[in-house]
């Protein structure tokens, strides 16, 4: 077989492998059919539908390449944008979360406790130090309910299985505490925008009978916020990634929003961590310390350590070094589905100190580590909008995202007589003169 006879071979091949390509193509899923080539139906290529999912991937590569089937392919992830609200029996029972010290917040507190018990008769639980708490009883509505609020303590008190509905209002350290009272299933969150910052509260007080209502009939998106399940391992712990160790145990487990921080606590030498992604040492980490946050918090500490915001959806990890002795340590982002390990450098001068979401704070020894993944247990976050105009509402109104005085525009006039790049002194001149004699 000749060269000229071997090129039409190949492409007989071709022209069969796109045959069959365009066959199993589903025109649902947003691709077009290869045989219409008219500039219209390129054009229909670009079309997205309103998702907030990648396009499934094509999985054949040329005439011969494709991927290798195995089991782990099949797999379902919903699309976020279709997240929504719906329950499968009526919530009985509120939990809502106020904010402390702050007396702007006990009027609405009164109001909507007492709209939730008289009202929708709905069981609500609070906190125990807010019934101790002697500001409210300047509000005389609120000894009539007073007596009918359910408490709990946190850190004695299980809430698990309790509590179908939770209500936060104040600031996000609200949010953040309702997702530490809750390290496995949490109810649906609604958080109203009565604090400092308000990233993640989305709803405005003014209407909250309205708000609650539709909430409570099931008309709302859902933003499914991931979580990080963070395990120290002290130094002769059974070790998490051992695969003989038949049980999992450490000293601290727990599930984060934001982020999990690594620093060099009251040293004054750097911190110097090694970091670990799925068994293998990626880097060691010296200067100030280490953000592993989730796209949640990528609008938290690690934005103002310079790293990226990531929208909530987003299924991944950040890792954020904080004022690394280095200039090309960047932050990076990992799959979801890895578990990184954090440890102290042997040679390291000293420790490292370790928050979650800024509480718990505790030192992390040589010998000890950190193990970090994602969890399998969300916080639902309900919208006021929808996914993505709630987020970039809060980047606008709370970061003041890429606000800026507007270029002016340019007017033809003035452009001519006075902006030109052709302009001269020896024409400036001239209309001078022209000016003068008019």
């Amino acid at each position: 077989m000749n060269e000229e006879d071997l090129q039409l071979a190949r492409a007989l091949v071709a022209h069969e492998e796109e045959r069959r390509a365009v066959k199993a193509v589903n025109i649902d899923s947003g691709c077009v059919s290869l045989e219409n080539n008219t500039p219209q139906s390129k054009l229909k290529s670009f079309r997205r539908t309103r998702s907030l999912n990648a396009p499934s991937p094509v999985q054949q590569f040329g005439p011969c390449g494709r991927i290798m089937k195995n089991s782990t392919m099949v797999m379902t992830i919903q699309d976020p944008a279709s997240q929504r609200l719906t329950w499968y029996k009526p919530p009985l029972t509120v939990l809502v979360i106020k904010k402390v010290k702050d007396l702007s917040v006990y009027s609405p507190f009164v109001q909507l406790v007492e709209w939730l018990i008289e009202e929708k008769h709905m069981v609500v639980f609070v906190e125990a130090a807010v019934i101790d708490d002697t500001h409210l009883d300047q509000f005389p509505s609120f000894s009539n309910v007073k007596d009918k609020l359910m408490t709990f303590r946190d850190g004695k008190d299980d809430l698990t299985d309790k509590i179908d509905f939770i209500i936060c209002m104040g600031g996000d350290g609200t949010l953040l505490y309702a997702s530490l009272l809750f390290q496995q299933s949490v109810p649906p969150i609604m958080a109203f925008h009565l604090g400092s910052l308000g990233f993640l509260t989305p709803f405005r007080f003014n209407n909250f009978q309205d708000q609650v209502n539709n909430v409570l009939e099931g008309n709302a998106a859902l933003t499914l916020r991931s979580r990080l399940r963070c395990i120290i391992i002290k130094k002769g712990e059974v070790d998490a990634s051992d695969k003989n160790s038949k049980e999992k145990k450490g000293s601290t487990n727990l599930l984060v929003l934001n982020e999990v921080v690594v620093d060099r606590g009251p040293s004054p030498y750097l911190s110097n961590v090694d970091l670990f992604l799925d068994g293998k040492h990626i880097t060691s980490v010296q200067g100030d310390g280490l953000i592993v946050s989730t796209p949640t918090g990528s609008t938290a500490y690690a934005v103002a350590a310079g790293a990226s915001m990531i929208h909530p959806s987003v299924p991944a990890i950040m890792v954020t070094p904080i004022c690394p002795h280095s200039l090309s340590f960047r932050p990076i982002v990992v799959p979801a589905g890895v578990e990184l390990k954090v440890s102290v450098s042997p040679d390291s001068r000293n420790t490292a100190w370790v928050s979650f979401d800024g509480r718990k704070r505790q030192e992390l020894l040589h010998g000890d580590s950190l193990r970090v993944t994602t969890s399998i247990y969300p916080v639902p976050s309900i919208c006021a909008q929808d996914q993505i105009s709630d987020w970039f509402d809060s980047l606008a109104e709370c970061l003041h995202w890429n606000v800026r005085k507007r270029q002016k525009h340019l007017d033809e006039l003035t452009d001519l007589t006075h902006s030109s790049s052709n302009d001269t002194l020896d024409s400036l001149e001239q209309a001078e003169l022209l000016e003068k004699d008019g």
